[in-house]
Parts: C-alpha cells; structure tokens; sequence
C-alpha cells in the first residue's frame, strides 16, 4: 500500500502555481482543450475570459504608462506668433520634437485622422493612442474650418482651410492627450531648457549612486525630485557632486561602525 502511494507521488508531480490571473486561465483552456469532453459553449465561455482578462491588463498597462509619460513631459514654449490675434502659440513640430520622444519611450504611438463630423462647416481630426501592451485608446476633437480672418473676410482656399485646421487640431488634441501645459510666451525658448530633464544615461547614473547612500539621503531626495527622470538636466552636475559625497560619507560611517563591532 505505501509504495502504492509512493508510485502514484512520483507520477504526479506538484504543478506550480499560476503568476496571474492571465496565466491562471490559460492553463485551464490548455486542459480544457485536451478534454474532449468539454462542449463549445464552456470553450468559448473560457475564451472570452481570456479575452477580458488580456484587454483588462493591456488597459492598466497603457494607464501606468500614461502616468509615466505624463510625468516626464515638461510645458511646452509657445515659440511661434499669431499676427492676426496678436497671440503666440506652439508650431506642431515644436510640440512633437517635445513629446515624441518621451510618448515613444513610454510605448505610446499616434495615429491622427478625419472622421464625419455632425457639425456644419466643421472637421472631426481623431487620434488613436495605441500602446505597445496592446490597449488602444480614441481621442476626437471637432474644430470649425479655418477659412476666415479677425474681420470674417475668407482668406484662404478650402484646400488650405482644411490643412490649417487640421494642423491646429493635431496640436491641440495632442496637449489635451497627455495634458501639457503651454508655457511662458516671451522667453525665446529659455522654459524648455529651464525644464529639461537628466539623460537616461544621466538617470542611471544618479540611480547608481543614489542606492549606495544613506536612508536619510534617499528620503531627501525623493521629497525634493520624486525620481531620477525629474532632474533638470542644468542641475546634474551639482546634484551628482552631492550625492556622490553623501555616498562616501555613507560608506566612511559604514566602515566605523564595522570597525567597532
């Protein structure tokens, strides 16, 4: 009876338990599908699960990744002037040679397009949000054409109108999509370099360091930065030179009291 038991043990290894949920599930459609005892309507039922579960995932994936995103992006300089309203905005390469590199890096792409609009003489641009998670999100916009002047006089053709307006709607649901801030109208450009963060190599390098001083230190800087992406990039030199001294007190302090022990 014991080797009984022994034997049937062995043959019956302990299965590992599931990481998540995701994985939970698809191991039961794996049994489920070498059963043929199970119906259609379980199968599909087991399916759409899956499905659920995956969109699920995939949704709070590009939410933490927005939230990356959205804290790595600095307020855009209004470096371009309006002449008939007297006003400054930002050009639509200015915002994306600003945004596309920390959207991208986050997994972010953006699709623009046109879709119908409901309202007379007006243009629906839309803009899918797709993260590399595999979660999408549609963001629209209706913007009226952009056919006349501050007098209501046309001044442009409607092949003209419709580019214009559908760069001024591609600007503006861009901030909107990642909730930019427009910054300072007469500082020549001066806020992007004032808000410019650290390097990604300049972040590891800080994180290196930063691990290897004392709780104290850590908690300041966290209170005064958050995370090595918040660094302005003008001010790395000397923080490094803090950090790096803090560490070597650290390590003097860890010395001692290895020697007194």
């Amino acid at each position: 009876m014991s080797n009984a038991v022994a034997t049937t043990q062995e043959a019956s290894p302990p299965v590992e338990a599931p990481r998540n949920e995701a994985t939970a599930i698809i191991q039961v459609i794996e049994r489920a599908a070498m059963n043929p005892d199970v119906d259609i309507d379980k199968m599909e039922r087991l399916l759409q699960m899956q499905e659920r579960i995956l969109n699920r995932n995939a949704e709070q994936e590009f939410n933490q990744a927005m939230a990356r995103a959205q804290t790595d992006m600095r307020p855009v300089v209004r470096d371009a002037a309006n002449e008939q309203t007297r006003s400054r905005y930002a050009r639509l390469e200015t915002i994306d040679r600003q945004v596309r590199p920390v959207y991208t890096n986050c997994g972010f792409s953006l699709s623009f397009g046109t879709d119908d609009c409901p309202i007379e003489s007006h243009i629906r641009i839309t803009c899918d949000v797709s993260h590399t998670g595999g979660h999408t999100k549609n963001y629209k916009v209706d913007m009226p054409l952009d056919m006349t002047g501050m007098k209501g006089n046309q001044n442009k053709t409607a092949t003209h109108a419709h580019g214009s307006t559908m760069s001024y709607g591609r600007r503006y649901l861009t901030l909107l999509i990642f909730n930019i801030a427009m910054a300072h109208e007469d500082d020549d450009g001066q806020a992007a370099i004032e808000h410019r963060s650290v390097t990604p190599f300049q972040m590891g390098q800080i994180s290196q360091v930063l691990g290897q001083c004392s709780e104290a230190t850590q908690t300041w800087f966290g209170e005064t930065f958050g995370a090595p992406s918040n660094v302005p990039r003008k001010n790395f030199d000397k923080l490094m030179a803090k950090l790096i001294s803090a560490r070597e007190k650290n390590q003097e302090a860890g010395n001692a009291d290895h020697q007194g022990a």
